[in-house]
């Protein structure tokens, strides 16, 4: 969830340099900040709760030359919101410096340990106690084998970065959480928990996987397995992304820009490898059991899947949230086919799944939007969601396109894989069409109805079931309106005692097989007060407002979930909210 950014080389600005890449981890979410750099002897520490943008002018002693700076954004778990739990963490002497994501689970018992022998800590975090292990350690051995030993104790996910005022190098490892080595020109590195902290400078990078670390000086990278000390030898991989694909350009928001680009990522997801697909098919028809995995609105995605291979190909597949898994990992053998499906690809419940997964000699294979990631690294065979970087807490792109893969493998299942491209090419065309000027302002005048509500429904039916709790969680995450979402039919088994004078319910119409049924449970919100918004290819007399989708049929979901990301982001906006970046939220959750 927090951002990490360091650098070292022969650059003399490493301070502006990280504090420039902190904010371009800003998407990740985050409450606090701050940064070290390192003097000829001596290590300055500032950090500061709130956002690395809202400070106008720096400390004098931030703007010196210094060739060597870490820094960190915070999402707090161990601690509240304050100056003292922000990161970077120290010492007394701030012999040890350091930044940290994940959770130290035994944090609390090493504290105790250490308080014994006189340590005094100044804040409420997991993080500085890792800080004073360090230093404890260096009673008896060199700064890296220091390090090292206290890895060894810490129980849990962590990433974590590591500086020691008499020495010039960083000292990083990883166990879950992500942390890429980015490899520069004249023996400078980057280390970030995100590519885009350091795109501008390199596209060239190295991956940590777990349990290992990285020696970074001037010149040198050299990456170790913590449990062995063995070194091991880094392949170099080259990065597509460009750093203007993961700016905004001409839009207000990255949310808006990237709902908008769904013009494109939809006909990206498409063009895959026909092979792939078929070989991914395969797989999913030979296995003793299909596990879709995936948490928040990929956890949306995968329950779509159930529904889709139901209704394409006739055939059962299973959906579960990542963070659930370990309820059902009793199923899981050597003849099961586990697909996690993922933006990031970082997503801590979902890896923990893959792991548990693996343990048992199960086939992994990917849906992920990032081809780099730990996911990715992980799996036997991953399928790109080739979206490019998306930077706004709230997934939109990198869903339509999860959806898209999605169809193409059920109608794949059953070799029907060309009947289901020709679908998705029709539907994209029908995107590209629906997504102009007058129709983003269509949907405004909605948001402006209801801007000063604070609770309102969605229902759906069938595959659009799932959609309508993807499109509560659109709405919570960004306009912080209170939302739900039902499956149409059970409204009468409860929910629609919610109901009553213009209460706002949101009805997404899917093919005609359901058309019928969803539109009698619309009337039936109507008749109790219900203000009732349809998206349906057609206007029904149930609607007081209507926006219209095109008709796809099986790819319903894909259409309808579109015009609810415009109306979350305008409410958000409407609302006063930053639709980019919602509070108590991250883009990479990274912690359990």
């Amino acid at each position: 969830m927090c951002g990490i950014f360091g650098y070292i080389g022969p650059k003399t600005n490493a301070a502006k340099m990280v504090i420039e890449g902190l904010k371009s981890l800003e998407y990740r979410g985050y409450d606090s900040w701050g940064i070290a750099l390192k003097t000829d002897n001596d290590i300055i520490v500032y950090k500061k709760t709130g956002k690395v943008g809202e400070i106008n002018k720096l400390p004098k002693n931030l703007l010196g030359k210094t060739e060597l700076a870490i820094g960190h954004t915070r999402w707090a778990t161990h601690g509240g919101v304050t100056n003292a739990n922000a990161h970077p963490h120290f010492t007394e002497n701030k012999e040890i410096v350091l930044i940290h994501n994940g959770i130290f689970e035994n944090y609390f018992e090493v504290k105790k340990q250490l308080l014994r022998k006189g340590h005094k800590f100044t804040s409420e975090t997991d993080t500085e106690v890792i800080a004073h292990l360090i230093q404890e350690n260096l009673k008896r051995h060199d700064f890296e084998q220091s390090v090292k030993n206290a890895i060894k104790k810490i129980e849990g996910r962590y990433a974590i970065v590591i500086i020691h005022k008499n020495e010039n190098k960083i000292i990083a490892a990883r166990r879950g959480s992500p942390l890429i080595v980015g490899v520069g020109k004249n023996g400078e590195y980057y280390i970030a928990s995100d590519v885009p902290a350091f795109l501008k400078y390199t596209k060239k990078v190295m991956y940590l996987d777990n349990d290992q670390m990285v020696i970074l000086s001037e010149n040198s990278a050299k990456f170790y397995e913590i449990k062995t000390h063995k070194e091991i030898h880094k392949k170099m991989i080259e990065i597509g992304w460009d750093s203007q694909t993961a700016e905004k350009g001409a839009y207000a928001h990255f949310m808006l820009k990237e709902i908008m680009e769904q013009k494109e990522t939809l006909y990206r997801a498409i063009n895959q490898d026909d092979r792939l697909i078929k070989k991914v098919a395969d797989a999913i028809n030979n296995a003793c059991g299909t596990y879709f995995v995936g948490c928040g609105t990929a956890g949306k995605v995968c329950l779509t899947a159930e529904y889709l291979f139901s209704e394409i190909a006739h055939k059962h597949v299973n959906s579960i949230f990542g963070s659930e898994f370990p309820t059902h990992h009793h199923f899981i053998t050597n003849k099961t086919l586990l697909i996690p499906i993922s933006q990031s690809g970082e997503t801590a419940d979902t890896l923990e799944a893959i792991e548990v997964a693996k343990e048992v000699g199960a086939k992994i294979i990917s849906i992920v939007n990032v081809e780099t990631s730990t996911m990715a690294r992980m799996s036997d065979l991953i399928i790109p969601v080739k979206c490019g970087p998306e930077k706004a807490v709230a997934s939109t792109k990198v869903t339509t396109a999860q959806m898209a893969i999605l169809i193409l493998l059920a109608y794949a299942s059953i070799e029907k894989l060309s009947e289901g491209k020709i679908l998705l090419l029709e539907t994209a065309e029908k995107i590209n069409d629906m997504l102009n000027p007058g129709y983003v302002m269509h949907i405004f005048k909605l948001a402006e109805k209801l801007k000063n509500f604070e609770s309102m429904y969605i229902i759906g039916r069938g595959a659009n079931y799932p959609m309508a709790l993807e499109s509560a969680i659109k709405l919570q995450e960004v306009s912080y309106i209170h939302a739900e979402g039902f499956a149409a039919g059970e409204l009468k088994h409860g929910p629609i005692a919610l109901i009553q004078k213009n209460t706002p319910c949101i009805v997404l119409v899917g093919e005609n097989g359901s058309k019928s049924a969803i539109l009698s449970n619309a009337m039936e919100v109507r008749a109790r007060g219900g203000y009732i918004i349809g998206v349906s290819p057609t206007h029904e007399e149930v609607f007081d407002y209507w926006i219209r989708v095109p008709e796809v049929s099986i790819a319903s979901p894909i259409v309808n979930i579109i015009p609810i990301q415009i109306l979350a982001y305008q409410l958000a906006i409407l609302r006063k909210n930053n639709p980019d970046m919602p509070r108590n939220l991250a883009k990479s959750v990274t912690v359990k």
